[in-house]
């Protein structure tokens, strides 16, 4: 068996893992990037990139359809191979990219194999590499979860994982899960003209934890789509043609139905099989996980580092990437760790209405010194232009200095407008400071310029605006 001898160890070959490579290689250390499947990042092959793709066709088909509020009169015929080839071709050219950039990195950076722990900084790899480093970073990313209920049928199944390999749309379509991924999986698939049924034991529709917000959401989302809230899953058994559901509903009826597919959309796990993090010598909870220090990535004081979806926080491509590059410098600085800031949270999903959330969430706010402004969109000028007129934008600011605090909506435009509040946010900017910026007239982004004002008013700060950040515009 061969022996590697490095500084930093790096398990997976991810975003996350990619940026902690990038970040000891960048100090003068020596790392090595170990990958126990293909080379190509979750986000490119199963995640944001083929899912963007697929609402994409979706949005094309819902113009089209919705095209009469305009006066012009259309139909679309939708070609399911033709959405799906051109999701796969453009899917594969992004894998592709994100393939030779990797084996771009110097070979002796670069090993194929399954790791796993053999001491605290050991690892066997593939059978044939013995691993000796001074730290690791485990940026294994995750996988779907498969709820028991599908558990026994998993080949009949789709994930997030499987379901861009479709050859062609199926003509119906079960979805379990109400959370961002099921939303803008199966929004889509129903705009392309599949039927589509929603199926959750709870009682959430997205991430929303603003109620008033989460309210309006859900009753957008109620509007458009079949949503079965409150359900039991009892089993699924496969058929000729698909697989027969049998559920039980919130009043305890019992009922069924066969889809020709189902998307199991119930979240994802940290994958952590095969790496027997247990001989690393780490405490490890019920569900097998260290606990992970956010502003460090270390594992307790050991010279042990998680990165990206498998450390649990935020798994998002952004997050995943800062993770990465913290993981990677303080494994090689190794035992004089730092914690480094991270950046304003922000997370987007693509339905529609958007959702978005900035900052500290509605259930993270300091409830004796915080105060809310917001705005409609059904009435705002821009909105009503395109005929996308609902949502709701929520602004949350320190009532003390007014400095901004976060934000939750829902709403078109909502993946711009939380940029614009990110920014703010990490900026510390107060709202008076948020309203000297420019707005165009007419854009959305004026629905953002009177959340503010309504701020403003609440915090009793109007007499520090100026009068032009104040002026009123046709449609606000």
């Amino acid at each position: 068996m061969d022996t590697r001898n490095v500084d930093v160890a790096i398990i997976g070959a991810g975003t996350a893992g990619l940026n902690a490579r990038r970040a000891v290689e960048k100090q003068g250390g020596r790392p090595l990037l170990i990958e126990g499947g293909a080379y190509g990042t979750t986000c490119a092959r199963v995640g944001c990139m083929p899912s963007k793709l697929l609402i994409a066709a979706a949005e094309a088909a819902h113009a089209v359809a919705g095209a009469a509020l305009f006066g012009v009169q259309a139909t679309a015929r939708i070609d399911g191979r033709a959405v799906m080839a051109r999701l796969q071709r453009e899917r594969d050219s992004f894998v592709a990219g994100v393939v030779k950039g990797t084996e771009r990195i110097p070979a002796d950076q670069r090993l194929l194999g399954q790791a796993r722990f053999t001491g605290p900084t050991t690892l066997e790899v593939g059978g044939h590499t013995r691993v000796q480093a001074r730290a690791v970073v485990v940026a294994t990313g995750s996988a779907p979860f498969v709820p028991p209920p599908f558990a026994a049928v998993r080949e009949h199944v789709l994930t997030s994982d499987t379901i861009f390999d479709l050859p062609d749309l199926p003509e119906s379509l079960a979805v379990i899960g109400t959370g961002i991924i099921a939303l803008e999986l199966g929004q889509a698939m129903q705009r392309l003209g599949v039927r589509v049924v929603f199926f959750s034991p709870f009682d959430d529709v997205g991430p929303l934890t603003d109620p008033e917000v989460a309210r309006v959401a859900r009753h957008a989302f109620t509007q458009e789509l079949d949503l079965r809230l409150k359900t039991e899953m009892l089993d699924a058994t496969p058929e000729a043609g698909g697989l027969l559901l049998r559920w039980r509903t919130a009043d305890g009826a019992e009922r069924q139905e066969q889809f020709c597919q189902v998307l199991v959309a119930a979240g994802r796990r940290p994958n952590l099989q095969g790496l027997d993090l247990a001989a690393s010598g780490l405490a490890l909870d019920d569900k097998g996980m260290p606990a992970v220090d956010a502003a460090t990535a270390q594992c307790g004081d050991a010279p042990i580092f998680l990165a990206g979806d498998v450390a649990g926080h935020i798994p998002l491509l952004h997050e995943g990437a800062d993770e990465g590059r913290i993981a990677g410098d303080n494994a090689l600085r190794w035992p004089d760790v730092q914690r480094q800031a991270r950046r304003t949270p922000l997370s987007i999903a693509f339905t529609d209405p958007q959702i978005a959330m900035v900052g500290l969430h509605h259930d993270q706010l300091p409830a004796d010194c915080s105060t809310i402004g917001e705005v409609s969109f059904e009435k705002q000028g821009r909105a009503r232009v395109i005929g996308r007129n609902r949502g709701l934008l929520r602004v949350y600011a320190d009532r003390r200095d007014g400095v901004l605090l976060g934000a939750e909506m829902a709403g078109p435009g909502a993946e711009h407008l939380a940029h614009l509040l990110a920014w703010a946010v990490q900026q510390r900017m107060t709202v008076p400071q948020a309203l000297t910026m420019p707005f165009y007239h007419p854009v959305l982004e004026e629905g953002l310029r009177e959340a503010l004002r309504d701020l403003a008013g609440r915090l009793r700060m109007l007499g520090a605006c100026r009068v032009q950040d104040l002026a009123e515009s046709p449609g606000s």
